[in-house]
């Protein structure tokens, strides 16, 4: 990536090109001298946006997560879907993102892999959001009468553990096999009828 030291630096800019530099180099090698390099400014710059390496690590990760769930927050926002299908639309679009992160850029992947085992806080905000926009769906369905569930918090978290396997970034590899779409469709299909009314 050329040096662009024309352009403002902010945390975003700064952010896109620690993902190219992570892509480039792995998260072993990677450094914020690498960033400022590429960003065409000093080391100092940038931290005096992330005051550590780790701050910007986590930062990255923050972000990565981040986007995935934005369009989950939408399918938990539609207003007029009824619970049972915004919680299957909501279980395939977790599946469908985590799947193209992997397929789509199994280098970036790679490396978050790494970066989410060091950022523990930021995985663990990451999931408890994830859980919690689960709980609302379900929280819903059960005021709507279409879903059953006298805790909704606790199936909140068992239809997060329940469907795992396509999600965890640790199955990424099984991801690729010609029956994982039948196979999350079984396990999906069974999670929600267990669920209704």
């Amino acid at each position: 990536m050329p040096p662009a030291a024309a352009e403002p630096l902010t945390p975003e800019r700064i952010l896109e090109t620690t993902e190219e530099v992570l892509r480039r180099y792995g998260p072993a090698k990677a450094t914020v001298v690498d960033v400022a390099r590429a960003l065409g400014v000093s080391h100092g710059s940038v931290y005096r946006h992330f005051p550590s390496k780790a701050a910007l690590r986590e930062a990255v990760t923050d972000r990565w997560l981040g986007r995935t769930v934005g369009r989950l927050a939408e399918i938990v926002e539609a207003p007029a879907e009824p619970a049972p299908s915004k919680l299957e639309a909501w279980l395939e679009a977790l599946f469908d993102a985590k799947r193209h992160k992997a397929g789509d850029d199994p280098e970036l992947f790679a490396t978050y892999t790494v970066l989410l085992a060091e950022n523990s806080g930021v995985v663990d905000a990451h999931l408890a959001e994830l859980v919690a926009q689960l709980a609302r769906i379900i929280g819903e369905g059960v005021e709507a009468g279409t879903l059953a569930a006298p805790d909704v918090p606790a199936a909140a978290r068992a239809v997060f553990d329940a469907t795992g396997r396509f999600h965890d970034p640790q199955y990424a590899a099984e991801w690729r096999s010609p029956s994982i779409i039948a196979e999350f469709e079984a396990v999906t299909g069974l999670v929600i009828r267990g669920l209704r009314v």
